[in-house]
């Protein structure tokens, strides 16, 4: 028995000689106890393991596929300057003489970006990036250049199409725009201070944002990827390249990027691109009035049991909506079946409706609700100034 304990105890002593120095010159060797998966602590007190969120580490495929279809644009249009007013006073002139100048004509130049979206050489861009432009030049991502004509455009929601004439033409796709949620990676291409084409990235911030005073029809996606001067119309696409919208405009009061933008969604895009190509304008419904929103104390003082609707502030003589019988006072609260949140959500409901017919709208008047019929008119085109 005793001989049988030495030989174990012998046997373990070199074992664990040999344990020693195996981790001590050969750690490698030796086998990896296996590391617990992180934890988080849960309010009950147990732990909730933590799921690993990591996204791509690169969106060079988005990028590959996206930036070969957006243009800078470069404008160019004449501009009168008037002279000074005490050119007019002969005493002046005898001193001074024509020093300060007569009318002068100068060449005013911008710049911007666009979005190639069809093979014929269709792009669209920004109605202010080449709104009075007397000539247009795009120049193509692979580095040529060429000019463009104008097909039409939209200033109620800023948009324009524009064309030009090549060969071999690079196209976006469109997101599935119904699946764009808040926090969703977005990208910005465009050509911002004229320094080149340039991406930037960020987050959807908002969706449906309104009332902003950029455009008489509002309907904007908030990303706080960096916009600047010269993205103006560009893309702002997903991870997969396809376009969510096309840059518009920026919230700063130094003129550069503050992590708040605005791009126009690619549904409002498609419908506006679609209709300019088939008729070289769009064509929107029209009622006729001046509304404002509905707050809590006019809510309360017309007994509303909601605090939605646009009160009719105002309605245009002659216009679908005194023709239909419309007052102010009234408080639209449905337009041929959809609720009407707010002003700003009346006004795209009408726009969105066809000229010519007959929509109903529910009204409160008074005490009471009412369903009124309206005969649809066109919408009036703005005219630049």
């Amino acid at each position: 028995m005793k001989k049988l304990w030495l030989i174990f105890a012998q046997t373990t002593t070199a074992g664990l000689a040999v344990w020693f120095l195996v981790s001590l010159l050969y750690p490698q060797w030796l086998p990896r106890p296996l590391s617990p998966a992180p934890v988080a602590a849960s309010r009950g007190g147990s732990p909730t393991p933590l799921i690993n969120l990591t996204g791509p580490s690169s969106y060079h495929g988005a990028v590959a596929r996206a930036m070969p279809a957006v243009v800078n644009i470069y404008t160019a249009k004449e501009v009168k300057s008037r002279k000074h007013p005490l050119m007019n006073d002969p005493f002046f002139r005898r001193f001074f003489g024509d020093r300060f100048g007569g009318d002068e004509t100068t060449r005013a130049t911008s710049l911007g970006s666009g979005v190639l979206v069809s093979d014929k050489g269709y792009i669209v861009t920004n109605n202010h990036v080449v709104e009075s432009a007397d000539e247009i030049e795009v120049a193509l991502a692979d580095g040529r250049t060429t000019e463009a004509k104008i097909i039409g455009t939209d200033p109620d929601t800023d948009l324009a199409v524009i064309k030009i004439e090549a060969d071999r033409l690079p196209t976006i796709g469109f997101a599935n725009f119904e699946k764009v949620a808040v926090g969703d990676v977005v990208l910005a291409i465009g050509n911002p201070f004229g320094v080149g084409q340039t991406v930037t990235m960020g987050i959807v911030s908002a969706l449906g944002r309104t009332q902003l005073g950029i455009n008489n029809i509002e309907n904007f996606v908030q990303t706080d990827a960096a916009i600047n001067p010269g993205n103006s119309g560009g893309a702002l696409v997903d991870t997969n390249g396809n376009l969510v919208g096309i840059n518009s405009a920026i919230y700063s009061n130094s003129g550069g990027s503050l992590g708040i933008g605005f791009a126009i969604p690619a549904t409002t895009v498609k419908q506006v691109m679609d209709a300019i190509i088939k008729d070289g304008s769009v064509t929107r419904g029209w009622l006729g009035v001046e509304a404002q929103d509905v707050t809590p104390e006019l809510a309360a003082s017309f007994k509303l049991k909601d605090v939605q609707g646009a009160l009719i502030a105002g309605i245009v003589r002659g216009s679908p909506a005194d023709k239909a019988g419309l007052k102010p006072g009234d408080i639209l609260l449905t337009i041929n079946g959809r609720p009407v949140a707010d002003s700003s959500g009346m006004l795209n409901l009408i726009a969105s409706l066809k000229p010519d017919e007959d929509v109903p709208m529910v009204v409160h008047r008074g005490t009471q609700s009412e369903t009124v019929k309206v005969h649809i008119g066109k919408r009036p085109r703005i005219k630049s100034q």
